[in-house]
């Protein structure tokens, strides 16, 4: 005699009390009201929206880019929180001061040296970089090293004296370098306080710096005018900053480019 297993989901309703009590007060998901959905959508949507946006307070510093330009100038700016040692760009540039052995190296100028084995202590060291304000060098970094394809260096001077006029000066050798190499989208980060300066207000070294960026580059706008320009004039800058000082740095750099504006 042949026996036929029964499916193993094969229950009969009418002989299972329990169940079809069961089954008759308990409502499927597909039978729920299509209001009781929309309420569970609505409120996973709220839910999402809360965990992505920032609060009012946070806001300024998680933003990682804030676009500035000015009609006169001409020039969109971006602060950017990002360490130069981590920048994909054609250009980055760098400040440092002084070469003296009690002038260490700290935060992103540590992190860059670390990631081009010990460049630049070498170049300090040996006294091929002196570190003089205006003093530039310029680095083809190996393959693989930091994203950026060159590395300029630029001298700040004595650093016990430091002000942040200097960087009127370094914001105009910026801009002319950039001009000179072929470099349309800069990246700069000023590396004062990786370099060891405290006390300084960022948004002020912000302000000077692109005041003499932007006055290379009116120079530049009347010489194309005469037709004498060379090079390629730099179209957009990007300024790197920390993300405690980035609010600063941007209300510096809105200050400068107001200011040209203006005139």
């Amino acid at each position: 005699m042949t026996s036929r297993a029964l499916p193993s989901t094969a229950v009969s309703v009418s002989a299972c009390p329990a169940l079809r009590l069961r089954r008759r007060y308990s409502r499927r998901p597909e039978t729920r009201p299509i209001g009781y959905w929309l309420a569970i959508v609505s409120l996973i949507g709220t839910l999402g929206l809360s965990a992505q946006t920032p609060s009012p307070d946070l806001a300024p510093l998680q933003r990682k880019s804030q676009g500035l330009s000015a009609t006169q100038a001409s020039l969109p700016v971006d602060v950017l929180v990002k360490s130069p040692a981590d920048a994909d760009t054609d250009l980055q540039v760098i400040c440092l001061f002084r070469s003296d052995p009690a002038n260490s190296l700290r935060g992103s100028l540590l992190e860059i040296d670390q990631k081009l084995g010990g460049l630049l202590t070498l170049l300090r060291k040996d006294g091929l970089f002196a570190g003089s304000l205006g003093e530039t060098l310029l680095i083809a970094p190996r393959s693989g090293a930091i994203p950026a394809r060159r590395l300029l260096i630029v001298g700040l001077g004595d650093l016990e004296s430091f002000t942040p006029d200097r960087e009127l000066l370094v914001g105009t050798i910026v801009f002319q370098e950039s001009n000179r190499l072929g470099v349309a989208h800069p990246f700069f980060a000023p590396t004062v306080l990786d370099g060891g300066k405290t006390g300084i207000d960022t948004g002020d070294t912000a302000e000077q710096f692109m005041r003499g960026f932007l006055r290379a580059k009116a120079a530049d706008d009347f010489l194309q005018s005469e037709g004498v320009s060379s090079g390629v004039v730099p179209v957009r800058l990007t300024f790197l900053a920390g993300a405690e000082h980035a609010q600063s740095t941007r209300s510096g750099v809105a200050k400068a480019l107001a200011n040209a504006a203006s005139k």
